[in-house]
């Protein structure tokens, strides 16, 4: 391989059956980027976070802010990641509970900057757009970098008889995401020619503080005197 470090991709499935199309969803997402890495010469490694095996832990933290065990080792993921696939079903028309629950008993700033991949399943293509107004503007207050393209996969895309020019079946759509995120984590890793520096506001190690943030704040009765 040609290229030093090798990026680690974490993946968030919160299907809560088994098995599921949520996951089935994210394993087509994570074969895809990886593949695409791989392409480009690129080694990784890929950490997958069953949401529902965290569900007990990541109720008594929403309660308690402590963490268990196995809930901080995936919090510890997320933070070491250097590029997220994100999948829920969607209830009601937007994600669900647990999957919003997970992303909430994490610390301000850990995603800043990670380019992150969405996905999301549902019965029909009715509930496709939820991603767009549901997820994507969670993702946009952790701050991060949501890759353009996001994949909704309806029952009827699982097991849909497809040829390979067909650019609306889920396989060429979970390619084209896949890809996306590749670009995405190689320019956030710097690996690439032109890549754009990281983006996480530290330089890299995920974390972003109220202090960071609000570092240049100027008090209202200054600005007035001025």
């Amino acid at each position: 391989m040609s290229n030093a470090r090798r990026l680690n991709l974490v993946v968030v499935s919160a299907g809560t059956s088994v098995p599921s199309s949520t996951r089935m969803l994210a394993d087509r997402l994570t074969t895809d980027t990886r593949d695409a890495l791989e392409r480009g010469g690129q080694e990784v490694s890929t950490t997958v976070l069953e949401v529902r095996e965290l569900a007990h832990e990541v109720v008594d933290a929403t309660i308690t802010r402590f963490p268990g065990e196995s809930l901080k080792a995936a919090i510890d993921a997320l933070g070491s990641a250097d590029g997220i696939i994100a999948t829920t079903p969607i209830y009601n028309q937007s994600f669900s509970g647990l999957f919003k629950s997970l992303f909430d008993v994490v610390e301000p700033g850990t995603l800043a900057g990670v380019p992150v991949a969405l996905g999301a399943t549902g019965g029909t293509a009715r509930h496709s757009l939820a991603i767009d107004y549901a997820l994507r503007p969670m993702f946009a207050y952790l701050k991060a970098d949501v890759v353009p393209t996001t994949v909704f996969a309806a029952s009827e895309d699982f097991g849909a008889v497809t040829t390979t020019a067909d650019e609306d079946s889920l396989g060429a759509r979970t390619g084209r995401v896949g890809t996306e995120l590749a670009d995405y984590m190689l320019r956030f890793a710097g690996v690439t020619a032109g890549a754009v520096a990281p983006t996480r506001a530290d330089g890299g190690s995920g974390r972003r503080t109220d202090d960071d943030e609000f570092g240049d704040f100027v008090p209202m009765g200054d600005l007035l005197g001025r």
